[in-house]
């Protein structure tokens, strides 16, 4: 009986562990993801602010609308960086 509680404790304990593990695995892959798409963002901006690309004002802010919905960002960012669209 001994034994058998042993090894009943062995596989809870792994298994809490693994579950954990894998929890933190996704969660940091989903901030992965997200610095990825501000840092792609990012360098699109930089990119049409030296003249490299010729997109719309509605464009500019339909993709700053997606990556707000996508979480990536805040209410404040979006709303600085849709004032500097709205005044450029």
């Amino acid at each position: 009986m001994g034994l058998l509680r042993g090894v009943a404790r062995t596989a809870a304990i792994a298994g809490t562990a693994t579950a954990v593990s894998n929890r933190v695995s996704r969660r940091q892959a989903g901030r992965w993801a997200a610095q990825e798409q501000q840092q792609q963002y990012e360098s699109q901006m930089n990119e049409r602010q030296s003249g490299g690309g010729s997109t719309s004002t509605i464009d500019q802010l339909q993709q700053l609308a997606d990556l707000k919905s996508q979480g990536v960002l805040t209410d404040a960012e979006f709303e600085a960086q849709k004032a500097r669209i709205l005044n450029s």
